[in-house]
């Protein structure tokens, strides 16, 4: 059963994504400030977490990086209809993907799915069991564990996605538009800009120097590739 942590101070949507995720055989735990959802995270292990940015004590911005220093759990941040800005920023800060308010409950739970079947599939890959090495980094598959020397890097799951799809495939020039397709999915309202800076973010944990990488390249006008 999947566990999800649902943070939002309006007690109505709480509750109405509480009981339609329940209905589908999720469980469900309920934070309403950002200090809470904090302890619960930290105290608890989800395969998921609904956050919304407007939150009283702490903002789901501050609430997302306090969760990044100890977590790489998939954050969905819920935003204002069309607020551009609160998107990348929930990006830069480490979530996932995003919502836009008001939501339908469908979608909602289309998302949760696609990213919860991907998570399934990438642990059960070889058999739930497998190791990737490119120089000193070194990827658990079963984990999603990334070691550079003895330094743990903690990666999003977005992060981790892209980084095993490049290792995976040595040489192959993906496009934005191909890694939107294969680590977000068909019909994502998530843009070319949404890859830019998951992958800036990337580089910026697993690189010495971005400028120069060893691990995630681009092929200026076509790309991303790893030449491992």
């Amino acid at each position: 059963m999947s566990r999800i942590l649902v943070v939002d101070d309006e007690k109505l949507i709480v509750k109405g994504l509480k009981f339609a995720l329940e209905q589908d055989g999720i469980e469900v735990d309920c934070a309403y400030d950002g200090e809470e959802a904090i302890l619960s995270a930290s105290e608890n292990d989800y395969d998921m977490i609904l956050l919304d940015v407007m939150l009283p004590k702490l903002t789901g911005f501050e609430v997302c990086k306090r969760i990044r220093e100890f977590s790489s759990v998939p954050i969905i941040m819920l935003t204002a209809k069309g607020d551009d800005d609160d998107k990348i920023l929930g990006l830069n800060y480490g979530a996932d993907d995003y919502m836009t308010k008001p939501f339908n409950i469908l979608e909602v739970k289309a998302r949760i799915n696609a990213i919860l079947r991907r998570a399934s599939s990438a642990y059960k890959g070889n058999g739930g069991k497998g190791v990737i090495t490119c120089g000193d980094l070194k990827m658990f598959t079963d984990s999603r564990r990334v070691l550079i020397g003895d330094r743990d890097i903690r990666l999003t799951s977005k992060e981790f996605d892209i980084l095993k799809l490049l290792l995976n495939n040595t040489g192959k020039i993906y496009s934005r538009d191909d890694l939107l397709r294969e680590i977000w999915g068909n019909g994502t309202p998530a843009d070319a800009r949404t890859v830019d800076v998951h992958v800036r973010r990337l580089r910026e944990k697993i690189e010495d120097n971005p400028a120069e990488p060893k691990y995630v390249f681009t092929k200026w006008g076509s790309g991303y590739y790893n030449k491992r």
